[in-house]
């Protein structure tokens, strides 16, 4: 139903505005589906641990890096997130902007805006490279110090399949700088379809 409202008022504004090529090409935004590919660059506190699934694998130094920054109540998790865009059209697809959410194991994590503007050439997939910061300490405060690192060390693990991530976005584009959101968000799962 919000794609199809969507849509209509996507085409009532190119019948309104002029009809050129880069309005088509944020047009074509509508049927574009999405998917959540990989995570990679999975960094905790610094520490590369992307190959890594437990806290025995770290060295001495990282120990007790990790050991400070849980007592000064700060343990950066941050990630690279790969989400794909698959346009259907013939023609390019360009998305302006985008509200996200993102939760793991159902727990909201974190939310932004990715402002950098996504081009989807017609009949093909890009990936839009997503750079997630989260403070585990204030995500998870009311679990251990073992409970937030294995939930860092677990999420490194799954690197080719984010199962437990959960992808929400609101995208938004612009047709002669009149903003027009998306009504709601998009859930985004692993495999374009649906989530």
């Amino acid at each position: 139903m919000k794609k199809s409202f969507f849509t209509a008022l996507v085409v009532s504004a190119i019948f309104l505005l002029n009809s050129c090529a880069s309005v088509m090409q944020m047009a074509n935004i509508v049927n574009c589906d999405f998917r959540m590919k990989s995570l990679n660059q999975t960094k905790l506190v610094g520490i590369n641990i992307e190959d890594k699934n437990n806290i025995k694998a770290l060295g001495f130094r990282d120990i007790g890096t990790l050991t400070s920054a849980y007592l000064n109540k700060n343990i950066p998790l941050t990630f690279q997130l790969n989400v794909e865009a698959k346009n259907p059209n013939s023609k390019p697809a360009a998305l302006s902007k985008f509200d996200w959410i993102l939760t793991i194991d159902d727990i909201e994590m974190t939310r932004g805006t990715n402002t950098d503007q996504v081009k989807i050439p017609g009949n093909s997939v890009t990936t839009i490279p997503m750079q997630i910061s989260i403070n585990l300490y204030d995500a998870l405060r009311n679990e251990s110090k073992d409970a937030l690192l294995n939930f860092a060390f677990n999420l490194a693990d799954a690197s080719d399949k984010p199962t437990r991530i959960g992808l929400k976005l609101k995208p938004t584009i612009y047709l002669e700088q009149i903003p027009l959101t998306y009504p709601g968000y998009i859930n985004v799962g692993t495999e374009f379809g649906g989530s």
